[in-house]
């Protein structure tokens, strides 16, 4: 069945919701107003149960069918990111430094528009669990819902995620079974020396001379260190220091960035190189450094076969086709706890041409949400066969 006609109905709804998301994003777990609005809205629709505060600021409700059976669960992710918009859209963010940069709107805005669709046919036979999941943007949100008991608390026996793609045309599917998105680490270096003023150099230990050179030297961590045959990324992405003055040398600076992998011996190994390269290079300018890891580290997402295979089944339905050999991303996501705790998989579905992931100038493509909201009813139906 491709896709179904009444989500056509509801486009217009469905995008106003979307768009009010995005005009207020929240950061991680501080997503009470996004919250508030899915369990009010689940509660409107007919849900039988709506459950708040599920791994702090999670949100489950559980749809019953026409017939008892088994539950399976459906997940979006509600937060935002700490970014100065730049669309320039009419429901451009109001607030100054935070933007729906990844299209975690979009996500919850095409859950709910489903179950809004599954309350009212309810043609299935068990239970749809729709999960609404704070904090994947480095909060590990999927996580705090695990350890809550989301899986045995709500008698889930397979789960499933999906993400928005710009990579992909509008509404085109793509997934693989095995490894499928990569480990993510998060590291913070602090380079200490002896500040001065910066007329005088020779009275100092340049902090920032020797934080520049450790961001150099780590670029061979992955091009000369590292298996060819092995993916790896090692990617600093910010610089401070202690002083915004242009006449003082600091006495510190601070390098923070990202390690993505998609096997421990390759991770284990990068840390090692890291740590040898960064103490060398700083005791060479005189400096002493020190490598933290110092946020909650992502695993890598694996999809399960069996449920990959169903995820590409219903995709297929709406569709027509799907890729079943999609690419492996360096990107995280979250969902992969989940995904150790129960059967599952995630997919990706195509947002157009648009700016990237995580870029000012991206935005969410509306014109997919009767795709997307298509998928996850095609999917419960196939799971649930009255």
């Amino acid at each position: 069945m491709p896709v179904r006609n009444r989500f056509a109905e509801l486009l217009p709804e469905i995008t106003a919701w979307r768009r009010d998301l995005h005009e207020n994003p929240e950061l991680q777990y501080d997503v009470h107003r996004t919250a508030g609005i899915v369990a009010g809205k689940l509660r409107a629709f007919g849900c039988d149960e709506v459950v708040e505060g599920v791994g702090r600021t999670g949100v489950v409700g559980l749809i019953k069918g026409s017939k008892p059976g088994k539950t399976i669960g459906l997940r979006a992710d509600m937060d935002a990111l700490p970014i100065h918009e730049a669309t320039g859209a009419a429901h451009a963010s109001k607030t100054p430094g935070k933007m729906h940069a990844c299209g975690h709107d979009g996500h919850t805005a095409m859950l709910l528009g489903a179950a809004k669709y599954l309350a009212e046919t309810r043609n299935f036979a068990g239970t749809v669990a729709v999960v609404f999941q704070p904090a994947e943007e480095g909060g590990a949100g999927a996580d705090a819902m695990v350890q809550d008991g989301l899986i045995p608390r709500f008698g889930i026996t397979e789960i499933y995620g999906m993400h928005n793609s710009p990579l992909l045309p509008a509404g085109q599917f793509a997934i693989r079974s095995g490894p499928f998105y990569a480990a993510v680490d998060s590291f913070r270096i602090d380079v200490k020396g002896r500040g001065g003023h910066a007329a005088r150099p020779n009275n100092t230990v340049d902090t920032t001379l020797t934080a520049s050179a450790i961001v150099m030297a780590l670029q061979s961590v992955v091009s000369r260190n590292t298996d060819p045959q092995q993916p790896l990324v090692v990617s600093v992405t910010a610089f401070r220091t202690d002083s915004d003055a242009f006449n003082v040398i600091p006495d510190m600076a601070t390098l923070r960035g990202t390690i993505r992998s998609f096997d421990g011996p390759t991770r284990d190994k990068c840390i090692a190189d890291m740590k040898r390269l960064i103490d060398a290079t700083a005791a060479a300018y005189g400096a002493t450094a020190e490598l933290a890891f110092d946020e909650v580290p992502y695993p890598v997402m694996v999809n399960h076969e069996t449920e990959t295979g169903h995820a590409a089944s219903a995709a297929r339905a709406v569709a027509g086709d799907v890729n079943t050999e999609a690419p492996r991303t360096t990107g995280g996501e979250d969902f992969a706890y989940m995904l150790q705790a129960c059967p599952g998989a995630y997919i990706q579905v195509g947002n157009g041409p648009s700016a990237g992931l995580h870029h000012p100038e991206y935005d969410f493509n509306d014109e997919i949400i009767p795709v997307g909201c298509s998928w996850w009813v095609e999917l419960a139906e196939q799971r649930l066969s009255a």
